[in-house]
C-alpha cells in the first residue's frame, strides 16, 4: 500500500513554487516543465504578455496538484 497524498499540500506547494505539488505527486518531468514555463512567464512580464500567463499557468499549477493528488489516493486506496 502506497502512502497517500495530501491534495492540500500539493495545492499549497504549486502556489509557493509553481511545479512543486507536482514533483510531490511524483510527476516529475511535468514539474520541471511547469517550472520552466513559470521561468520563461517571468521574463515575460517585461514585455507584459507574462502578466496574462503567469497567473493562468499558476493557477492551473495549484488545481492540477490538487486533482492528481486526490486521483492517486482514489487509484491507491486498497
Amino acid at each position: 500500500m502506497h502512502p497517500q497524498k495530501n491534495a492540500g499540500l500539493a495545492a499549497v506547494l504549486s502556489a509557493v513554487w509553481s511545479g512543486l505539488g507536482q514533483i510531490y505527486n511524483g510527476q516529475i518531468a511535468k514539474g520541471i516543465i511547469l517550472m520552466i514555463i513559470q521561468f520563461i512567464n517571468s521574463l515575460l512580464f517585461f514585455v507584459l504578455i507574462g502578466f496574462i500567463t503567469y497567473p493562468i499557468v499558476w493557477i492551473y499549477g495549484m488545481v492540477d496538484a490538487y486533482k492528481q493528488a486526490e486521483k492517486y489516493n482514489r487509484r491507491n486506496a486498497h
